[in-house]
């Protein structure tokens, strides 16, 4: 039941648009693991904003796109809230 929860949950995420960039090494990962966990993108940033980062809906799309660096905290803050070792965002 929850394999067939996410595949429905995965079909209504939207589909990235442009291709990704080389500014950072985590982006595509991050994207990944959110998507793979249901989360929406609004209610990620919030969760991060909570945990002290100050982050916009842009800023952070570029995260995710690798059209800009992340920074330590950035993955710190991030990897916190997947729940997954810093480590694993590179992978």
């Amino acid at each position: 039941k929850i394999k067939i929860l996410q595949l429905i949950v995965h079909l209504f995420m939207k589909i990235r648009k442009k291709l990704y960039g080389t500014s950072n090494l985590v982006g595509k990962n991050i994207e990944a693991l959110r998507k793979k966990r249901g989360i929406k993108q609004k209610d990620f940033i919030a969760q991060i904003q909570v945990m002290g980062c100050d982050m916009n809906p842009t800023s952070y799309s570029k995260l995710e796109g690798q059209l800009r660096s992340a920074t330590d905290k950035e993955i710190y803050v991030i990897a916190k809230i997947l729940g997954v070792k810093m480590e694993e965002l590179f992978d």
